[in-house]
């Protein structure tokens, strides 16, 4: 009885000691998205502040605050019909960068006399774009829209992708529902969001509590079992699936006649070498045939892949954040920013 009552003690002021170190380091601390600002739309609680790191040894670090309205940036959103809404997932967010390194910001440092709005909404697709608009159009008079689409963005459109605010097609009948779902907070996961201990092991190491437990209580190993994050490869959607879900996207878009949107295609950045003639790729369909419909119906588009491949062969440069993490770097986030203020002074 005593050995056990040291080993709980023990094990304890191990837990004890773990907790206060890691305190002192920069361990990502709880982002608490939910849905603040409309039933649709995931942002973080206004004006929060936040720690992200990345891997076991808190690599690239940054501390962030949300604005009035839960966005990643220090800009205050207020009604401006001169600013410039800039609409995206990840790629838009680039919490994994300082602020001046940003598209947003870069985009703001080219346009000169114009604001942008950061609405980046990590792990959305392209209904939530539309959200954002309408809410941007709604509460700030906004009429400009900068759209970032990244190659996954139309796959993840289908409810039950894992990559879904709000509104979604239907995998099967490819009609309009909604996947939103607010978060239910209990006593033990306000307790870890505030353990920085848990946020190490769960958000730093990726360590999945029911993986954990599975391993720990049954003998033979579990089959991996797709969840509803995975989907099938891009080269299985099927081209009727495609047309589908790009044409309800773009029928939602902001008409011509009430201002500008400008749509902006990624491409894969991994070796550019041979970028011109390389066609590979299972993405690559899909992604021509996105710019194929958007060309159809008027919609003004910005390829990133020939900007990317002369960048790349001018100076060999990654256009990636780093070797694990493929979002935009600076560079390439400069170089898109000044594509896009090209683009608006073609009409100035």
């Amino acid at each position: 009885m005593l050995f056990f009552v040291r080993l709980v003690f023990g094990g304890l002021l191990a837990l004890m000691l773990a907790e206060a170190l890691l305190q002192l380091l920069p361990v990502s601390t709880a982002t608490k998205t939910d849905y603040y600002i409309s039933p649709s739309i995931v942002t973080y609680p206004p004006h929060h502040e936040f720690t992200l790191a990345t891997g076991w040894n808190l690599a690239n670090f940054h501390r962030h605050r949300s604005n009035n309205y839960g966005f990643l940036t220090s800009k205050e959103f207020i009604k401006d019909n001169n600013a410039v809404a800039l609409i995206g997932d990840s790629y838009v967010e680039a919490n994994m960068l300082k602020e001046d390194d940003r598209l947003s910001k870069q985009l703001e440092n080219t346009l000169k006399n114009r604001p942008v709005y950061a609405m980046g909404g990590p792990g959305s697709s392209l209904l939530d774009y539309i959200e954002r608009i309408h809410f941007a159009q709604e509460h700030f008079d906004i009429h400009d829209f900068v759209i970032v689409l990244e190659l996954g963005d139309v796959r993840q459109t289908l409810c039950g992708s894992g990559n879904v605010h709000g509104p979604c097609l239907d995998p099967d009948t490819f009609t309009v529902r909604s996947d939103a779902a607010p978060q239910k907070v209990g006593l033990a996961k306000k307790i870890m969001r505030e353990s920085a201990l848990a946020q190490y092991l769960f958000s730093q190491l990726r360590l999945d509590p029911k993986d954990v437990l599975t391993k720990l209580f049954r003998n033979n190993p579990v089959k991996n079992v797709n969840n509803s994050n995975e989907i099938a490869p891009s080269e299985q959607t099927p081209s009727v699936a495609v047309d589908k879900i790009v044409n309800t996207f773009l029928e939602n878009l902001p008409k011509k006649e009430i201002g500008r949107t400008i749509l902006i295609f990624d491409d894969y950045r991994d070796d550019y070498r041979d970028c011109l003639k390389k066609t590979d790729t299972s993405q690559t369909p899909v992604r021509n045939r996105f710019m194929q419909l958007a060309s159809e119906a008027g919609v003004e588009m910005i390829d990133a892949k020939p900007i990317f491949c002369n960048f790349f062969q001018s100076t060999a440069l990654s256009l990636n954040v780093s070797a694990v993490d493929h979002h935009w770097n600076p560079l390439a986030n400069k170089e898109i920013a000044a594509a896009v203020a090209a683009e608006f002074r073609k009409s100035e």
